[in-house]
């Protein structure tokens, strides 16, 4: 039996209610998604911290019932609950194997020299190199952004083999991970959320590297300084971060920082300039890498407070 669709449009001030709604109502998921998307008018939203939610001025939101009954009770207790549909459209969704969907997405992918990111699924298209084993998971990193890959790149062009390496906001561990099977000695990832650190460690284990992974609070008990930080998260974050990771950087070290659109990339430089000779480096749809080198005599460890 087919999953029903049910789908309309509603203004932002209404699509959160809306989709709390109709999830009430019975409805097994709600897409909420640009209703001007693939058009001229498209908005993308990224969730940048400090920023408001849906952005779109008007939103699609795409409901999903078990069947067409499920979506007829469903009517029953919008309407019941005083609640009118706008103008909308009811569809099937046929069954599907969304499993053997979703792995067909993901394909080996060469990153940057002899370095790939294989999905367990598939054979290595060249055993001899570098691959990463890396399954799509809840924790974000698998290659296919182009902020990771920005950063990969980089651990293949830059990294000397015995530099030690922090992945700030490690996701799936995929930097570490990396930078352990490019040459590096030392390498800790740290993420505020326990899911990251839990799926870090079982790639970590995967791959067989010898990658420790922390929380940010575990993290702060140890003064430790490293020859390469690379952080990929988003710009805002970045910003409120520079201190941290300016103290965490030894003298000379290196910085890599992603997950920051063009436009970002002006501000981020400035709240790193006071630690780092920093600048803009390689960019990919929209997306740009920072790189930098911690300046001697800047912001010095004993002058500032540990956080």
């Amino acid at each position: 039996m087919s999953t029903k669709a049910l789908r309309f449009d509603a203004d932002v001030d209404s699509a959160d209610r809306w989709s709390d709604a109709l999830l009430e109502a019975g409805a097994q998921s709600v897409d909420v998604a640009d209703a001007r998307m693939d058009t001229p008018d498209e908005t993308p939203i990224y969730d940048e911290p400090g920023e408001p939610g849906f952005g779109w001025r008007l939103c699609r939101l795409t409901a999903l019932f078990a069947n067409a009954a499920e979506l007829s009770v469903a009517r029953a207790r919008l309407a019941a609950a005083g609640l009118r549909l706008p103008p909308h459209e009811t569809f099937d969704v046929p069954d599907h194997d969304w499993v053997r969907a979703t792995q067909a997405q993901f394909a080996p992918q060469k990153i940057a020299g002899n370095l790939w990111i294989v999905p367990s699924w598939h054979e290595p298209v060249d055993p001899h190199a570098i691959n990463l084993e890396l399954d799509p998971g809840l924790a974000f990193g698998t290659g296919s952004h182009p902020t990771t890959r920005l950063c990969l790149k980089w651990l293949v062009r830059e990294l000397a083999k015995g530099e030690s390496v922090l992945d700030y906001g490690c996701g799936s561990g995929i930097l570490a991970i990396a930078a352990c099977r490019l040459g590096a000695s030392r390498v800790v990832g740290t993420d505020i959320d326990p899911q990251a650190i839990a799926a870090s460690r079982a790639n970590g284990q995967r791959n067989g590297v010898d990658a420790s992974f922390v929380t940010v609070e575990s993290l702060k008990e140890h003064n430790q300084t490293f020859d390469v930080i690379v952080a990929n998260i988003l710009a805002n974050p970045l910003i409120a971060l520079a201190p941290s990771l300016a103290r965490r950087s030894r003298h000379g070290g290196r910085i890599v920082l992603s997950g920051v659109l063009d436009a970002q990339a002006d501000a981020v430089v400035e709240a790193y300039a006071r630690w780092f000779n920093i600048r803009v480096g390689e960019s990919e749809d929209g997306w740009v890498a920072l790189a930098g080198t911690r300046e001697m005599g800047s912001g010095s460890l004993s002058r500032e407070k540990t956080t």
